[in-house]
C-alpha cells in the first residue's frame, strides 16, 4: 500500500469516526425532545432500513423488547411523543466511547447516563451500556443495530429544586 494510499484510508477513517459521532449525537438529541414538533423523518435517516433496536438483559429487555426495520422503530420511538409527551424533561448523556471502522461498518460503544422526569411528575436516573453498529447506507453512515443495556436505575426527587445557585462573593475593598 503506498503511503499516499494509506494516508486516504486514515483520513477516511477520521471522517466515518465523526460522521458516526453525529448520527449518535443526534438521535440523543431528538430522543431528549420527543414530542409533538419532533422531526420524525429526520429520525428515521438515523437508522438503515433494516435495523434493529433491542433492549437487552432482564430489565430493558422485558421493557423495551426489539424492533426490526426503520418503520417498526419509528412507530416505537412514536409513542413517546404523545399527547401528552411521555417525558417532561429528558437528557441523555455518552462517556466512555469506543468506535472502529471496517470499510462500510463500525461498532460503536458508549455509556449512557439519562436523567428523565415523565408525565406523571416522577423522576429518574438511569445508565446503560449501548452497543451500537452502523453501515454506510445511501452514502450516510445509519444505525444498523442499537442495544441497550440497563446497569442501574433509580428513582429521584426533582431535578430543579429551586435552591439558589451558590457563587462566590467578592471579597470587600479588591
Amino acid at each position: 500500500m503506498s503511503e499516499l494510499s494509506a494516508l486516504a484510508e486514515r483520513l477516511e477513517a477520521l471522517e466515518a469516526h465523526g460522521a458516526i459521532r453525529q448520527v449518535i449525537t443526534r438521535y440523543m438529541a431528538l430522543c431528549d425532545t420527543l414530542g409533538p414538533d419532533t422531526p420524525m423523518e429526520e429520525l428515521g435517516a438515523l437508522f438503515a432500513r433494516d435495523a434493529v433496536w433491542a433492549g437487552k438483559g432482564a430489565r430493558y429487555g422485558a421493557a423495551f423488547g426489539g424492533h426490526k426495520g426503520r418503520a417498526a422503530i419509528l412507530a416505537m420511538l412514536d409513542a413517546y411523543r404523545g399527547p401528552p409527551p411521555h417525558f417532561a424533561f429528558n437528557a441523555h448523556y455518552l462517556a466512555s466511547e469506543a468506535i472502529a471502522v471496517t470499510g462500510p461498518t463500525a461498532e460503536g460503544s458508549w455509556m449512557m447516563l439519562q436523567c428523565s422526569t415523565y408525565a406523571d411528575g416522577r423522576s429518574d436516573l438511569r445508565s446503560a451500556r449501548l452497543e451500537v453498529g452502523f453501515v454506510l447506507e445511501d452514502g450516510a453512515w445509519r444505525i444498523a443495530r442499537f442495544d441497550t443495556e440497563n446497569l442501574f436505575s433509580r428513582a429521584i426527587g426533582p431535578w430543579s429544586d429551586g435552591a439558589p445557585i451558590p457563587v462566590p462573593t467578592p471579597i470587600k475593598g479588591e
